[in-house]
């Protein structure tokens, strides 16, 4: 679903995707009573809270274990449960990789792995706890599904995917309140990206909320912007139908360029269809400390940035 109003898009109603992901969950629970949730000693920060007050009896605290709550996960799973583990995302899967592994990406269990406070948006909290790596460590996991959605809006419709979705998942959302820019139309489909704006003379690929950076000079770069919600399965078919278009591509990502949405856009257009290419994340570095918007631009992933990028593009 395209998005029209530019003009408006620094005014947008903000809300944060770990907020929007806690509202669903409440949401679907009601409905599906195999819902459980574990959580490691972070209910408030996750937003799993008010789900354990109100279903106690479906919620599993195992304190600061992450790798026992892996553990539970996949055994409340392979007993025909849908367990949502829930963490930062430093913590799971930074500390607990080993388990999800083998204990769920092995045994094929039907675990969602939710994880909050990714990316350098989570600001002052600082470099020990912005996850920069973690979609590198989920989308080399066989059997793993990637999501990482760009708004609370979307993130709602992703909550319900992953229910409907057989399998091991992992969800990525970030902290603050972020601008809501997908359409209440646009469908979310797992693997199937979204076209946010058209244009011919370079394509932007991006995920998670600092995909609105790109959407604020769209227009003036005549650029293509696609939301690739899904990291793995990537939808390679939306990508290179606008690639053979715009012959430029863009890859733009609150992550270590290396390992995530860039890497496995890149790594897929060597394979079917090279063009120029610019990866925008984070640069083999740790964060710090400091605002988001501030660490945006200081890091490289800020709008004058993108713009930057497309014009060294365009001369190639």
């Amino acid at each position: 679903m395209l998005v029209k109003n530019f003009d408006k898009l620094d005014k947008l109603t903000q809300e944060s995707t770990r907020a929007a992901w806690g509202e669903a969950l409440l949401a679907l629970a009601k409905k599906n009573k195999d819902i459980v949730v574990v959580s490691a000693d972070l209910a408030e920060s996750t937003r799993v809270q008010e789900f354990g007050q109100k279903y106690p009896e479906r919620f599993f605290e195992v304190g600061v274990a992450e790798q026992n709550m892996a553990g539970v996960a996949c055994g409340l799973a392979l007993s025909d449960k849908i367990p949502f583990m829930a963490s930062f995302g430093v913590f799971s899967p930074g500390r607990n990789w080993d388990q999800i592994r083998l204990s769920i990406c092995y045994s094929k269990a039907n675990v969602k792995i939710v994880a909050t406070h990714c990316g350098l948006s989570v600001g002052q909290d600082g470099a020990s706890h912005q996850a920069l790596e973690d979609i590198a460590l989920m989308r080399c996991l066989p059997n793993m599904t990637v999501i990482a959605p760009s708004d609370a809006r979307q993130t709602k419709k992703a909550v319900e995917a992953m229910i409907n979705h057989k399998g091991p998942v992992y969800l990525r959302l970030t902290r603050p309140n972020t601008p809501v820019f997908t359409s209440t139309k646009a469908n979310f489909k797992i693997g199937r990206a979204n076209v946010l704006h058209r244009g011919t003379a370079v394509t932007i690929v991006g995920c998670g909320p600092s995909l609105h950076q790109a959407l604020l000079v769209a227009k003036k770069l005549n650029a293509e912007v696609i939301d690739c919600h899904t990291i793995k399965p990537l939808d390679k078919n939306t990508i290179l139908r606008s690639v053979k278009k715009t012959g430029r591509l863009i890859t733009l990502e609150d992550h270590q360029i290396m390992g995530g949405l860039g890497s496995a856009v890149t790594e897929m257009l060597a394979q079917n269809y090279p063009v120029p290419t610019h990866m925008i994340g984070v640069q083999d570095t740790f964060g710090e400390s400091g605002n988001p918007d501030k660490l945006y631009d200081k890091y490289g992933l800020s709008s004058r940035h993108i713009v930057a990028a497309a014009k060294n593009l365009l001369k190639k």
